[in-house]
């Protein structure tokens, strides 16, 4: 099977190495030693959630402890010098080892991936859209096979806020009575859509937002040929994610959010023009992806006015301040953000003209700027 016909994996971000082969963790250490903690406790959890936005090195986690909980750590924390239980300093591990060369292939016996799976019978075959219980029973086979060093099974389930209501069920079934010497890393970018039942059998991991400088030296190796300049814009962009600056890069996000950004200056009074161009330029067939970046880049800058407007401060990134002069301002920002968007997405899913969608949302927020810069000429002091 060449390059072209291998099934794209559901759990990797376009631009970016799959996260078993991602070269290093970025920016959860405090997450990682959190788990450490609870290793050298003796009394290791048997299933974790590991939370965070996406793209924030969630699932690179769960496979670096997945490496460290197979390759290197013991069945059971013993006792250290003078009855101490001995410390572990980091999830480091042999990359080079026969073990973790078997991690990386998927074909190590005591590693089992969840994921969506591929649906051969549909035409044209394409990836599922949610992790189905035929996936989940997938397992039984997984368990009744015996693991050659008696060691320890682990489980990552990537992401589990892609299961249906059957899968989640058996999955919770398995949480709930879990084979001996398993540890279950259950990766979610929305854990309160998980049922509160698997979320009360696993202890939650949370992942920060990574630091902007983070990012852009994460940038500096996965895209070397980035000028600095682009890569700390990419960087201010992604709200502390990796997975959001790839997307930003893969669909030229900088020049989109500079023009959404020129649009939102010009209110009140809207280049109508301009606003043209940008919704044909976003309506052409192929433009999907940009589409769904534009409207999140959309919630992204209206959030930042209603924060803006309620709380004084400068939004970031940066929104035109006149657009948000007072609370009440802020008020209408965020009523917009809570409706616009969305709008504009059940037409799209619907097979409506996304140009006159997007036209109608920008001439939406004109009427939204001007009521605003109402507000802000009725209460300056005379």
């Amino acid at each position: 099977m060449s390059d072209a016909d291998t099934p794209p994996e559901p759990d990797r971000a376009e631009g970016a190495p799959h996260p078993r082969n991602a070269p290093a963790l970025i920016g959860q250490d405090t997450a990682g030693a959190a788990f450490l903690a609870a290793q050298d406790t003796g009394r290791l959890h048997h299933a974790w959630l590991i939370t965070g936005p996406p793209g924030v090195g969630k699932a690179t986690l769960a496979w670096r402890i997945a490496r460290w909980l197979l390759a290197d750590a013991p069945t059971d924390a013993g006792p250290g010098l003078f009855g101490a239980a001995d410390t572990t300093a980091d999830l480091s591990t042999d990359p080079h080892s026969p073990r973790n060369r078997r991690i990386t292939a998927l074909s190590d016996p005591g590693l089992f991936l969840l994921r969506r799976g591929w649906d051969d019978k549909a035409r044209p075959p394409r990836l599922r859209q949610v992790i189905t219980v035929d996936e989940v029973r997938r397992m039984r086979g997984f368990f009744s096979m015996s693991v050659p060093d008696g060691g320890r099974r682990v489980v990552i389930v990537d992401d589990a806020d892609s299961l249906n209501n059957q899968a989640a069920n058996a999955l919770l079934k398995l949480l709930e009575e879990p084979p001996a010497r398993t540890v279950f890393l259950l990766v979610s970018h929305m854990p309160s859509r998980l049922l509160p039942t698997i979320r009360s059998r696993c202890r939650t991991l949370p992942c920060a937002p990574l630091a902007p400088d983070a990012v852009a030296a994460a940038l500096a190796g996965l895209l070397p040929a980035l000028g600095d300049d682009d890569r700390h814009a990419l960087a201010r962009l992604s709200g502390g994610s990796m997975g959001a600056a790839l997307r930003l890069h893969m669909q030229d996000g900088l020049a989109l959010a500079a023009a959404l950004d020129r649009l939102l200056g010009s209110l009140p009074g809207l280049d109508r023009m301009a606003a043209q161009a940008l919704a044909a330029d976003l309506a052409v067939r192929g433009a999907e992806d940009r589409r769904a970046l534009f409207l999140d880049l959309v919630d992204a800058r209206l959030a930042g006015l209603a924060r803006q407007g309620a709380t004084g401060h400068a939004s970031t990134p940066p929104v035109p301040a006149h657009l948000a002069p007072t609370p009440a301002a802020g008020r209408r920002w965020a009523a917009a953000q809570g409706g616009l968007t969305d709008r504009v997405r059940r037409g799209l899913a619907v097979n409506l003209d996304p140009h006159a969608l997007i036209l109608d949302m920008v001439l939406t927020l004109e009427t939204v700027a001007a009521d605003c810069a109402a507000e802000g000429q009725n209460t300056r002091p005379a």
